[in-house]
């Protein structure tokens, strides 16, 4: 049986009359990436301010780390980490220094805690800034230090809000880099993100939340299926082949220039082996095949889209 990290029913918020949360549920198993993703305004922030026990929830329940977050919500905080969007490192402060405060914050005696800073800084490729003041760094390295403070108690959650908001490119794979890291050690990650690409990256499932609601759910491949657009191209080796598949399918836009063959398609594993069996079967060789689904993009744009339209 599948134990979950985070397991909420029916979580609702609201601030006066405006409803944030309406009514979500979530079942996040331990160690896997979760990305929540939706619109600005769409309540991520809100949720993840929920589950890490910043603000109360006006309704529903929620099991975070095996704790009741109404009930315990210290043995929570004790079992997670928050990263939030905006770096929570203090500049005056060595990256060191830092790591040392957390420490003391943590309560660890003071030998446990220089041993966990170092060997944090050595884990994040902080060594040789140790002693610079994190005012010194770059936004990359910054992004790195508040991970490893948020490390320091050793997390079993950790809640990633916005990670790499403002990072190049370069330092956005190397925190991708890191968080698949602590996902093969056991941790388990609540990630929300802007990045449509990070979510496909590293995400186990993907949550769209739209309104306050959960819209659609599910692998990156499932909701990508769930969008029309999607074909599978094949190449032939002369026009003979190319004419022929195009009988025996009954469909698709044929290229006699480029000999190829766009069949519509959601792309998954059923339908590309049926495919392939029909040719197969008329001795239809193809010298090439690829397969095009939407990208998250796409998913975005087209289910928050229908979900507005929905509430007119």
């Amino acid at each position: 049986m599948t134990t979950l990290a985070i397991a909420a029913d029916g979580l609702r918020k609201s601030y006066g009359d405006k409803v944030v949360l309406d009514g979500v549920d979530l079942a996040v198993p331990e160690g896997t990436v979760f990305s929540l993703l939706g619109p600005n305004g769409a309540g991520k922030t809100t949720t993840v301010q929920i589950l890490s026990t910043l603000i109360p929830a006006d309704g529903g329940t929620v099991q975070v780390a095996g704790h009741d977050l109404a009930r315990s919500p210290d043995d929570v905080r004790g079992a997670i980490g928050v990263t939030g969007q905006y770096s929570a490192v203090d500049k005056l402060l060595t990256g060191e220094e830092n790591l040392l405060l957390m420490a003391d914050l943590k309560h660890l005696p003071r030998r446990d805690g220089r041993r966990k800073a170092a060997e944090l800084l050595d884990r994040f490729d902080l060594v040789d800034a140790a002693r610079k003041p994190a005012s010194a760094y770059s936004g990359g390295m910054r992004r790195r230090l508040d991970l490893a403070m948020t490390l320091v108690g050793d997390p079993r959650l950790i809640f990633l809000d916005e990670p790499t908001t403002g990072l190049d490119p370069r330092s956005r794979r190397a925190m991708w880099g890191i968080v698949r890291e602590l996902v093969a050690g056991g941790v388990t990650i609540f990630l929300t993100t802007q990045y449509l690409e990070e979510a496909d990256e590293l995400a186990d499932r993907i949550a769209l939340l739209d309104h306050g609601r959960l819209i659609a759910e599910g692998t990156a491949e499932e909701l990508k299926r769930r969008i029309p657009g999607g074909h599978i191209e094949l190449t032939f080796a002369d026009p003979h082949l190319l004419d022929a598949a195009r009988h025996v399918l009954d469909t698709g836009i044929a290229d006699p220039e480029a000999l190829t063959l766009q069949v519509p398609s959601d792309g998954g594993v059923r339908a590309i082996r049926e495919l392939l069996t029909l040719l197969d079967e008329r001795s239809i060789d193809i010298a090439e095949m690829s397969v095009h689904t939407p990208d998250l993009d796409d998913v975005f744009l087209t289910l928050t889209g229908r979900q507005k339209e929905a509430t007119r």
